[in-house]
């Protein structure tokens, strides 16, 4: 099974993945300053009630981001990790 790319803002709680690729144009610097970086595992902990924001762990801390920065932020789902639902 080949794995699937979604972008961060698309996940439901508990799923897991691998970040592969960081492409917000004006911000791009700045996530990956806060430790969203190409091959850093994530897992998406929570959504806020009314959809934004949402929370994420990334290297052992968790982050906290708005959805529209969290749907430039590729990740790729491994089958292993994905949710069970």
């Amino acid at each position: 099974m080949e794995a699937k790319i979604k972008a961060l803002s698309e996940l439901v709680p508990g799923e897991r993945g691998i970040i592969a690729e960081v492409n917000h144009p004006e911000k791009v610097t700045k996530l990956m300053e806060m430790g969203c970086l190409p091959g850093e595992e994530l897992r998406l902990d929570h959504i806020a009630p009314l959809g934004d924001p949402i929370a994420i762990t990334l290297s052992g801390y968790k982050l906290s981001l708005r959805k529209r920065d969290a749907k430039h932020i590729m990740v790729r789902l491994l089958p292993e990790l994905q949710a069970k639902v």
